[in-house]
C-alpha cells in the first residue's frame, strides 16, 4: 500500500520513545486513524502522556494538555465568551479542545457536568456554546487517560461517555530490560524534543480516507452482526454493544488492516480490535476480567 513505509516509519519513531510497547502503539494509531478516540486506563507514570506527545509531533499536528480536577468547568476545556470593553462586543475564546489531538488527563477526576461537556465535540467534532456552534479542527482525536476507579479522587465515566472512545487499553509497567534502558538514557524529554514531523497534515487525512477504502467482505460484516448480537442476547452481560460500537468495531478493524499493509479485513483482525472495542462496554453480571469473557465469546461464534 502507497503509504504503508509512512506508517511503520510512525511507528518505529513511537517504538523509540516508548520502549516495548508496540501493540499498544498500534492499537492507538489505528484508533486515530479510524477517527475514534482513545482511552488509556493505567497507574500514573507509565508513559501515558509520551505516548501522545511523540505521536502529535511525528504527525505534526496542534497538540493540548487538559489535566483533570474536581473543580474543572466545561468552559475551562470547550471556551467561552468574553467581552470587549473597548469594542463592546462578545468574542469567542477558544478552550483547549480547539485542537488537532487532545489529551485529556485524569478525566475520571473531572465531575460528570465537565465530563458531559466533551460528547458533543466527541460525537461530533463541534461544540455549542450559547446557542453558537463551532467546528472543530481536523484531523481531531482525543485521548483520555484514566486512573484506576479504586484511586482516591476519581469519578466513574458514565456509560454515555465510555461509548464515545472507540478503544481502551493499557500500557502497563514497561519490561526490564526497558526498565534498564530508560534510566540509562535519562530524561526523555530531549528525545521527544528532537521529533520532527515525518507527514504532512494534508497526508494525514489522506491515510484516514485510505482507511475507508479497505474492503470488507459481506462474510466479515457478517461476523461483526454475530459478535454484536451475541454481546445483546447472552445472559453473561448487563448490556450489549451499542449500534455505535459495532460501527466502531468495523471502523477499528479497517484501521488495523491497513497498518499492516492490507487493503483488506481479515476474521483475525475482529478477533483482535473486538477485544478493545469491547473492554470498557461490556461489563459482566459477576466481577470477571472482561479479557477472558470477550476471549470465550469469540470461541463460541464461527469463524467465517
Amino acid at each position: 500500500m502507497e503509504y504503508f513505509k509512512i506508517v511503520q516509519s510512525l511507528i518505529d519513531g513511537m517504538k523509540n520513545i516508548i520502549l516495548d510497547k508496540e501493540k499498544q502503539i498500534k492499537l492507538a494509531l489505528s484508533c486515530f486513524l479510524a477517527r475514534g478516540h482513545l482511552l488509556i486506563e493505567d497507574v500514573p507514570g507509565t508513559g501515558k502522556t509520551t505516548l501522545v506527545k511523540a505521536m502529535s509531533k511525528l504527525l505534526g499536528l496542534d497538540f493540548k494538555r487538559i489535566q483533570c480536577t474536581n473543580d474543572l468547568l466545561p468552559g475551562d476545556i470547550l471556551g467561552s465568551y468574553i467581552f470587549d470593553a473597548q469594542k463592546r462586543k462578545f468574542f469567542f475564546h477558544q478552550g483547549p479542545i480547539f485542537s488537532n489531538i487532545v489529551l485529556i488527563d485524569e478525566i475520571n477526576r473531572a465531575t460528570p457536568k465537565t465530563q458531559s461537556g466533551l460528547l458533543e465535540a466527541m460525537a461530533e467534532g463541534q461544540v455549542t456554546i450559547e446557542g453558537n456552534t463551532h467546528v472543530l479542527p481536523e484531523p481531531f482525536f482525543v485521548v483520555a487517560t484514566q486512573n484506576p476507579k479504586e484511586q482516591v479522587g476519581t469519578y466513574p465515566l458514565p456509560e454515555s461517555q465510555i461509548d464515545r472512545f472507540m478503544l481502551k487499553i493499557s500500557l502497563g509497567y514497561p519490561s526490564k530490560n526497558a526498565e534498564k534502558t530508560l534510566l540509562k538514557q535519562g530524561n526523555i524529554d530531549d528525545k521527544l524534543n528532537s521529533l520532527r514531523p515525518i507527514v504532512t497534515r494534508q497526508q494525514v487525512l489522506d491515510m484516514q480516507n485510505k482507511v475507508l477504502d479497505v474492503v470488507v467482505s459481506d462474510a466479515i460484516i457478517d461476523y461483526i452482526g454475530e459478535i454484536v448480537e451475541y454481546t445483546r442476547s447472552s445472559n453473561q452481560f448487563k448490556y450489549g454493544l451499542s449500534t455505535r460500537a459495532s460501527f466502531m468495531l468495523l471502523c477499528s478493524v479497517r484501521a488495523w488492516a491497513f497498518i499492516h499493509g492490507r487493503n483488506f479485513v481479515l476474521p483475525e483482525d475482529v478477533k483482535e480490535m473486538i477485544i478493545w472495542v469491547g473492554n470498557h462496554r461490556l461489563k459482566s453480571y459477576e466481577t470477571k476480567d472482561p479479557f477472558n469473557i470477550i476471549d470465550n465469546m469469540l470461541k463460541t461464534i464461527p469463524i467465517p
